[in-house]
């Protein structure tokens, strides 16, 4: 009967804690793998963020400074479940790079010392960011789906007036263009309505709209996107809201009247922008 007992205890003994094991290894509340990637087997999300804007540094180059990308950030650490055999740090950067690279990805950095790994993904018109960083046990991957930060507060028809009246110009930050174009984004449509107004309100003010850029990219080029971009807004007030033209002149500086330094993103943001000017 004792010999019977003690079974019965050690079986109750293992099955507790099976079931503590189980319990424990299960993802944090809120965690969920990024739908561009599954996880490796037998491992759990310990820990999760996601944040509509934010900034991730990126390796692209040994030696060299890490580049900050920002967008929509995702940040997923996954650890390995108790008593599971481990896969090797090299097989699980291996699978998320392959995963990637099928779907069009490019692994841009790669280093078996550091245990890290940088892809980027072009698809559907959005670039991803992924940087893996894999342990003996766990795994963390950043995911950053590169965007510009929407510009949720506008300066309205009044604000702009005034500064116009008191400096004679003003500069807009709400609208917006992708990397390289001159075509406006819908999201534009808020900024581009406030200086309709602006000059409904003002029959008699004419106005200089210039296209201004950051010093990326050679500066022959970005002195014809600044001026395509100014001409964009100009067709933006004269053919979608009655805008007469003898009204506006477009005109392009690129890089030649930054208001900050180009030496971080910050000050690049700031430097990209439209510009009022009183004529």
């Amino acid at each position: 009967m004792k010999t019977m007992a003690a079974a019965i205890y050690s079986l109750l003994l293992v099955l507790i804690c099976s079931g503590l094991s189980i319990a424990a290894d299960v993802d944090i509340k809120g965690g969920k793998d990024h739908p561009l990637l599954s996880r490796m087997p037998n491992f759990y999300i310990e820990s999760y963020a996601d944040k509509d804007f934010d900034s991730h540094k990126f390796i692209e180059k040994a030696g060299k400074p890490a580049t900050p990308v920002e967008g929509h950030l995702y940040h997923i650490r996954y650890k390995l479940n108790k008593g599971a055999a481990q896969p090797g740090e090299l097989k699980i950067r291996r699978n998320i790079q392959d995963a990637l690279k099928k779907i069009g990805g490019k692994v841009i950095f790669d280093d078996n010392f550091n245990r890290r790994s940088t892809i980027v993904l072009q698809k559907d018109g959005k670039e991803t960011w992924v940087d893996v960083n894999t342990g003996p046990n766990f795994y963390i991957i950043w995911i950053v789906e590169k965007e510009a930060m929407k510009q949720e507060v506008v300066a309205n028809a009044a604000a702009m007036g005034n500064d116009i009246n008191t400096t004679g110009h003003v500069s807009i930050y709400g609208i917006y263009f992708d990397t390289g174009k001159s075509e406006i984004k819908p999201e534009s449509d808020a900024a581009i309505l406030e200086i309709t107004k602006l000059l409904k309100n003002n029959d008699a003010l004419k106005l200089y709209v210039v296209g201004h850029t950051d010093n990326v990219g050679s500066f022959d080029n970005n002195m014809k996107l600044s001026k395509d971009r100014a001409n964009a807004v100009v067709k933006a007030l004269t053919g979608k809201h009655g805008i007469a033209a003898a009204r506006l002149k477009p005109h392009g500086v690129a890089s030649l009247a930054p208001v900050t330094s180009n030496g971080t993103e910050d000050g690049k943001a700031k430097n990209r922008r439209v510009e009022l000017v009183k004529q």
